[in-house]
């Protein structure tokens, strides 16, 4: 049986990662997004102070991981979305599901914290051609 290599994904398109961990992984046909918070990658900065602009960023950082790992959101078979405030829900669920259009498994848990005190967190797996 032939072993599959695995490739790290990096892009300048998300932020960097900020602890012992890349971006995300390519194994096979197979992307995994690292969980992506609402750092702007071109300023570094939080974006935004509410659950709306913090949303729409980790959505963006979790296609610009997609994107570079050769995948897409039409493309995501799963997701884990962290929730500072289960209150956020509704908010938040209106976001994603601009982005999320494959309508994937999913789970979404309310945490006591996340990074740099952000209101959301989003991973994701996805396929890709060959």
């Amino acid at each position: 049986m032939e072993k599959m290599a695995m490739e790290k994904i990096m892009t300048n398109n998300a932020p960097a990662a900020i602890g012992p961990y890349s971006q995300g992984m390519i194994l096979g046909n197979l992307v995994f997004a690292s969980g992506q918070i609402p750092v702007d990658p071109a300023t570094g900065e939080v974006a935004g102070a509410a659950i709306v602009e913090q949303a729409e960023q980790s959505c963006k950082n979790v296609g610009a991981v997609l994107n570079a790992g050769g995948s897409s959101f039409e493309k995501v078979v799963k997701t884990t979305c962290f929730l500072a405030d289960m209150g956020d829900f509704p908010v938040f669920n209106s976001i994603y599901e601009k982005y999320f259009v494959s309508r994937p498994a999913r789970s979404c848990v309310a945490v006591k914290e996340l990074p740099k005190g952000v209101l959301c967190e989003i991973e994701a797996i996805a396929y890709r051609e060959d």
